[in-house]
């Protein structure tokens, strides 16, 4: 152990968050978007000499300043940071890697989960992790067409539940993937809820909750990826490759995705999943998406309406049973969060 001291740096240190960004650059990252809690390894001047951060149950933005290479301080941050998640009540831990950084993080723990060649390697802290999860889901697996459909529903509308009936009736089963990751305007619990109240006319749905293996573009790490495109492109990428292995334990021949044609993000997204999953025998359908007054429906929109209070444009936009559940008092703390946020489209 080093006589350096490790502490966080907070939101409203200018300084040190100035240093970490130095450190950063150096190693050709910059600071991600979303981080709950960064922190910096002081020498005796106070200058930071390493970082490292978290956001959620991840480890993310590492860096060591190249006077202090080869020292172990690397070490010291993911331990003081692997306690800080402890001290959270995040046992199990994920990161985002380098290709060429993968093997130190192998060496602290940490095991290979899946890996986009020349761009990253995403890795969890439990060596069993993924083929236990992958297993668990194999208790659902069906026989005859099998299909599956990845969304998030923040909140589930009247164009969520066209996809879902567009795809089940082309499956003798169709398994419909709920986005678990928290980063939504609306809690997973509830969207969870409202997908199964919303599909529940159609017998030969099953839904799953996505576990931390099916992640949203909002908390993709980019932080040492170049560029957005190359963002994109990655996590599309690491998308199929995960939802491969699902699949062919799950007897899962085709993959369902909605169109956008105003999103050049989706639409990047949609065509590495074209491309790669047919390389593996797995179909990706494209689905048109259902419109109301001449336009697609939204779920952007509908945290609009949302947020204004407007009822009756919301009504024309969800299925009942969404209706119901916005308009209740178990609601009501979501509607207040919708309310004071600046931004409900991007979200």
């Amino acid at each position: 152990m080093s006589d350096y001291m490790i502490s966080r740096i907070m939101p409203s240190d200018r300084r040190g968050l100035a240093q970490v960004d130095a450190l950063l650059s150096q190693e050709g990252i910059r600071r991600d978007a979303n981080l709950d809690y960064i922190c910096g390894m002081y020498d005796e001047n106070y200058h930071v000499i390493a970082t490292g951060s978290c956001f959620g149950n991840t480890l993310r933005c590492f860096a060591v300043s190249s006077d202090h290479q080869g020292e172990g301080l690397l070490n010291e941050i993911i331990s003081y940071l692997i306690q800080v998640q402890y001290e959270r009540g995040n046992i199990r831990l994920f990161l985002y890697t380098k290709i060429a950084t993968a093997r130190f993080f192998k060496d602290l723990g940490f095991y290979e989960v899946a890996r986009v060649e020349d761009r990253l390697v995403f890795m969890e802290n439990r060596k069993n992790g993924f083929s236990d999860y992958v297993a668990k889901l194999a208790k659902s697996r069906r026989e005859g067409r099998c299909g599956a459909l990845v969304m998030n529903a923040n909140p589930f509308t009247l164009g969520h539940q066209y996809l879902v009936e567009k795809a089940a009736a082309e499956c003798d089963f169709l398994h419909v993937f709920v986005v678990s990751e928290d980063a939504s305007l609306v809690p997973f619990d509830i969207r969870k809820k409202l997908v199964e109240e919303g599909v529940k006319h159609l017998s030969n749905v099953i839904c799953h909750d996505s576990g931390p293996y099916m992640i949203s573009n909002a908390t993709f790490p980019s932080y040492f990826l170049k560029d957005e495109t190359t963002v994109i492109e990655s996590h599309a990428k690491l998308d199929a490759t995960i939802f491969v292995r699902i699949a062919q334990t799950m007897n899962i021949s085709a993959r369902y995705v909605g169109e956008e044609p105003t999103s050049q993000v989706t639409g990047i997204y949609n065509q590495i999943l074209s491309r790669m999953l047919p390389e593996s025998g797995i179909a990706c359908r494209i689905i048109p998406r259902k419109e109301s007054g001449g336009k697609a429906i939204s779920a952007s929109t509908v945290r609009q309406y949302i947020q204004k209070g407007d009822f009756d444009a919301l009504r024309e936009l969800v299925p009942a049973t969404t209706f119901e559940m916005i308009t209740s008092k178990e609601f009501e703390p979501v509607i207040m969060h919708i309310r004071k946020e600046r931004d409900v489209v991007h979200y």
